[in-house]
């Protein structure tokens, strides 16, 4: 399933059974909303958590951010009760988690087959057996509603037995081949939070690591970090101009049919226009969304 272009830079989790934090996450400057069933819910407030997601649902009033409900594992009481209920009321995506297969993807596709057209499915990447299977987990985005992966850092961290150290050295291998696998599938991938909310210098470094690996965006666990987030994961002035540079080169009926071209004194490939159209779109998805947001 095609993912639109669309600023993903922060996805900022809200659990879904805080009604203040869902209204405020209505006028907040993140580009995705996740109303959180899973982690962020005790066991005794889920049945409610889910009435009020499913209600913020479908009373709308989110604007251009997309909405995304992250649900209960299947294999969990929740589970296939959060399924039936986020499917009837049409979020953006629905986020699950413990993905550890393409089996899981299809189990999940199935139990959104009442859906609305436009809703995705993302999945978690958070366990081992995921790493090891991120291809044949990307490929199931042919046929069924997959069309992004979320990083799952904690879970992987604790099942690894694996320390959070400031430059993730233990999972940067996980990070680039989740990356990896995601261009491979034409799937948005967003990085794993940052746990120490007031340290603000460490986050802007894994954010700017987070750009480096090639990742959309970030997922987060507090409104602190939006400005930041959103700050680092917005491509540079220099490079958006760059690449229309390189769109309008290669558009010129003067270099049809050439694979490479000398811009602004830069090598320019085919491959590069191709990066460069997805970066155009991005930067004006989140020109318009800052503009719509003045506006209002």
């Amino acid at each position: 399933m095609t993912s639109p272009a669309r600023p993903r830079r922060s996805a900022l989790y809200m659990p879904a059974s805080n009604a203040r934090a869902v209204e405020k996450a209505r006028a907040l400057p993140c580009d995705v909303v996740i109303l959180d069933l899973e982690d962020a819910v005790a066991p005794e407030a889920k049945p409610e958590a889910r009435a009020a997601a499913v209600a913020a649902v479908r009373a709308g009033g989110f604007g251009r951010r997309e909405v995304v409900v992250r649900v209960n594992a299947l294999s969990t009481p929740w589970g296939a009760d959060d399924l039936a209920a986020v499917a009837e009321a049409g979020p953006d995506a629905v986020l699950v988690p413990k993905i550890e297969g393409p089996g899981d993807v299809d189990a999940y596709n199935a139990a959104l087959y009442g859906a609305l057209a436009h809703t995705q499915l993302w999945a978690m990447i958070e366990t081992g057996r995921a790493i090891l299977r991120l291809d044949a987990i990307g490929a199931r985005s042919a046929d069924t509603r997959l069309s992004g992966f979320c990083m799952g850092v904690n879970d992987l961290a604790k099942e690894m037995g694996a320390r959070q150290v400031p430059d993730r050295a233990p999972f940067q291998a996980a990070l680039s081949l989740s990356v990896m696998a995601a261009r491979a599938w034409g799937l948005i991938i967003l990085d794993g939070v940052h746990n120490e909310i007031e340290d603000l210098a460490a986050l802007e470094a894994v954010c700017r690591q987070g750009v480096d690996f090639g990742f959309d965006g970030k997922s987060l666990i507090h409104p602190t970090h939006l400005d930041i987030t959103n700050r680092v994961f917005t491509p540079p002035a220099a490079d958006v101009a760059w690449a229309r540079a390189v769109i309008a080169a290669f558009d010129d009926p003067a270099n049809a049919g050439r694979g490479a071209l000398r811009v602004e004194g830069r090598l320019a490939e085919l491959l590069h226009r191709d990066q460069s159209r997805k970066l155009v779109a991005v930067a004006d998805a989140i020109a318009a969304a800052e503009a719509g947001a003045e506006a209002a």
